[in-house]
């Protein structure tokens, strides 16, 4: 007779115990954003495919059609309550996950700060061979509008779900890189309060237009390199000039080199101080002090 499920992992569990063997820590609770088909994506049934680029080590997830939220908790002895939507970018084709999302939601949890890593829909690369360049022009366009959708909702969704987590709403914000910075931007001028983020990071952000700035718009802290050949520095100076000229809150960091897409990875360049920059502003905005319990 078989070994019902649970006796396997109870026995699985004595054995660690007997041996000294610490178990293997679970993996992140993965939540989806929309609670069935996304919508306008219906009828999307291609496969999602992931690739590690052998040169650099980022895991590149392609034709994404449904999309989900990761949490990342840091520990409860460290929590702060403050917690965070992260975005990776990718140009609306693949999201960069590892080098824009994990290695940021473990960056922000040794900071005490509860992670919530987005994978947000992108446009379908898997038939690209014969399509005109109007055709893929469509459907990057398609792919911002989708992405933009998925966050919203997303950060509806973790606000609406952050006491299971320890996480005060309010006290949720934004942080997206490239094409993730685009739509880190574009939550930020929503008028909807239900997904609106308390505050937003856009990192080498591409964001070609000017459009108005809400009155409860968030606190705004920008970054960039002026040496950024893929998307000018000059998209983070639009996004400065937005906020302050509607009279909100907003910090500009534009380092002298750093190029694009650098993430979390050093490279010796000035660049490499956003994340403590980052830091300190989190800090004077009373993000980062411990929730006692």
């Amino acid at each position: 007779m078989p070994v019902p499920f649970c006796l396997k992992q109870m026995s699985r569990f004595l054995i660690f115990l007997l041996f000294g063997v610490v178990p293997p820590p679970a993996g992140p609770q993965v939540l989806s954003v929309y609670p069935g088909a996304a919508p306008g994506s219906e009828t999307w049934d291609w496969n999602e495919t992931s690739a590690m680029g052998p040169g650099d080590g980022i895991l590149r997830l392609a034709n994404v059609t449904r999309p989900t939220v990761s949490v990342f908790l840091p520990e409860r002895s460290r929590a702060t309550g403050a917690g965070v939507l992260v975005v990776p970018g990718g140009g609306f084709r693949i999201l960069a996950y590892n080098h824009e999302g994990t290695e940021v939601a473990e960056w922000l949890n040794s900071l005490g700060v509860a992670a919530f890593l987005l994978k947000y829909r992108v446009m379908r690369t898997s038939d690209l061979a014969g399509k005109t360049k109007e055709e893929q022009a469509a459907r990057v366009k398609q792919a911002m509008a989708m992405g933009v959708a998925d966050a919203l909702e997303a950060m509806r969704l973790v606000k609406r779900r952050a006491p299971e987590w320890g996480v005060d709403p309010r006290r949720i914000g934004i942080l997206g890189f490239s094409a993730g910075g685009y739509i880190t931007a574009s939550v930020a001028l929503t008028e909807d309060e239900s997904a609106r983020p308390g505050f937003a990071v856009p990192v080498y952000a591409f964001f070609p237009e000017d459009r108005p700035v809400p009155a409860a718009a968030p606190p705004l802290f920008a970054i960039h390199a002026a040496d950024d050949r893929t998307v000018p520095a000059a998209h983070s100076v639009r996004l400065f000039q937005m906020w302050r000229q509607a009279g909100r809150p907003a910090e500009l960091h534009v380092f002298e080199s750093g190029g694009h897409g650098f993430g979390m990875r050093r490279q010796g360049k000035p660049a490499d101080g956003w994340t403590e920059r980052l830091r300190d502003w989190l800090a004077a905005r009373g993000m980062l002090a411990t929730v006692r319990q």
